[in-house]
């Protein structure tokens, strides 16, 4: 399927907004592919959404869920009245630090029931019967890995494709299992290494994402080994994807550092810097979705500092364009770059 795209590239699922059925259609008509993420609605919502997409567009079009994990062994008492004493001063409630599994079972039941036609996964690897089931239904898996032994894991379960996370991508890690010591959960490759060390390890077909913005960061995965790009932080700015305004303002500025951080979700991830992060991070514990729940009614108090400003390393080169425009000047400058590299490089 990826390997046929008019433009090799991916608009990433990006859960918490962003991801909208005016984003994913906008990709998919410019001839890329687009996701819708499950993360964090309800199973009325992604139906919705589902729904909503395929009038907009009548290409195919994936759906991201979350991968069941287990419940947090940390004991987060100390988190939790840091966080308290943060929300007294902002003027909120802290919410319940409770554990779930953001629905996923209804969630599965649902895109089998549409015949969802890529269904990828995050945090994890589905079991065996869902794989199956999925399967059945007509959909492609895809797992999202960041090292080589996730992605032999997602082979012997039936992944038919893996989507390597290098650690310059913005937003949560998709590691299997956050150590809840190292800042990334485990071990941290840059994207290019990361396609070269999985494409060595499996027999699968590979995608790749983290910190990619232009056509030659996409030439670039594209020679490493990878079928296609997947974006995320570069389809912030669109129009159509459903960004936060303070979180645009504060990407455009372009001024602000990236680091992974606990602070916001228990799970690692990739962010702009704030004050919160600066913070609370060092406290945070190893303690998803229990943390996401406890700061979700901070965070949604919409002031920068205290947000979760998800974004990868290359933010500054993004830019804030309508989503069809971005993947057709993307594919024009992956064409550009791989002419000028072969007039630099001529056969024979």
């Amino acid at each position: 399927m990826f390997h046929t795209l008019a433009v090799p590239v991916i608009a990433a699922p990006m859960a918490g907004g962003p991801s909208t059925p005016e984003l994913v259609a906008a990709v998919n008509e410019a001839g890329g592919f687009g996701f819708l993420a499950a993360g964090y609605i309800t199973v009325e919502q992604l139906a919705e959404k589902i729904t909503r997409t395929s009038e907009l567009t009548s290409k195919p079009f994936g759906v991201n869920l979350f991968a069941p994990g287990t419940r947090p062994t940390a004991d987060i008492s100390s988190y939790v009245q840091r966080v308290t004493s943060y929300a007294e001063k902002v003027g909120a409630v802290p919410g319940d630090p409770r554990w779930d599994d953001d629905n996923y079972a209804a969630k599965l039941e649902l895109v089998l029931a549409l015949r969802v036609p890529v269904v990828s996964f995050t945090f994890g690897l589905p079991d065996a019967d869902d794989m199956q089931r999925l399967k059945a239904a007509g959909s492609t898996i895809i797992v999202t890995v960041t090292t080589p032994n996730e992605a032999r894991q997602a082979q012997q379960i039936g992944a038919d494709v893996v989507c390597v996370q290098g650690s310059d991508a913005g937003g949560h890690r998709g590691t299997f299992v956050d150590d809840g010591i190292s800042p990334g959960g485990g071990d941290l490759y840059g994207t290019l290494a990361a396609v070269r060390l999985v494409r060595g390890a499996v027999d699968l077909p590979v995608i790749a994402t983290g910190g990619l913005v232009t056509g030659a960061d996409v030439a670039a995965v594209l020679a490493a080994g990878a079928v296609a790009a997947q974006l995320g932080t570069a389809f912030l700015g669109c129009p159509e994807a459903g960004t936060n305004a303070a979180q645009r303002e504060a990407l455009a500025e372009g001024v602000r550092r990236t680091a992974l951080t606990r602070a916001f979700s228990g799970r690692p991830a990739r962010g702009l810097v704030n004050r919160f992060m600066v913070e609370q991070g060092p406290h945070a514990p190893a303690a998803y979705p229990n943390v996401h729940h406890l700061t979700r009614p901070v965070r949604a108090t919409g002031e920068v500092e205290v947000m979760s400003l998800w974004a990868g390393t290359t933010y500054p080169l993004a830019t804030a364009e309508p989503a069809g425009e971005l993947v057709r000047r993307i594919g024009a400058e992956l064409t550009e770059t791989i002419n000028s590299l072969a007039e630099r490089f001529p056969r024979g």
